[in-house]
């Protein structure tokens, strides 16, 4: 299984979420810390949960950090989220 399916499955089962993309981005980041042959270093997430409602920025990133501590701790070097509730997205 690709990083990228194992941070979908894991985003899916943790927040059951109306929307999510998670992007690999890794060969933006080419020649930069953290970059390997093959990628799969570098992640863009885009979710949209109930999970998040009245949660704050920090908070959300750390729902989504603790979710994803297997990956964070191996193969991904950086993760850009953008979580919203519901009533936020656009």
């Amino acid at each position: 299984m690709s990083t990228r399916d194992a941070i979908t499955n894991k985003l899916r089962e943790a927040f059951s979420p109306e929307s999510l993309d998670v992007v690999d981005e890794s060969h933006l980041h080419e020649g930069h810390a953290g970059h390997r042959p093959g990628g799969e270093t570098h992640f863009r997430v885009y979710i949209v949960s109930p999970a998040f409602k009245g949660k704050s920025r920090i908070e959300r990133h750390r729902m989504i950090y603790s979710a994803l501590a297997a990956e964070l701790a191996g193969s991904v070097h950086a993760l850009a989220i953008q979580a919203q509730a519901p009533e936020e997205a656009n």
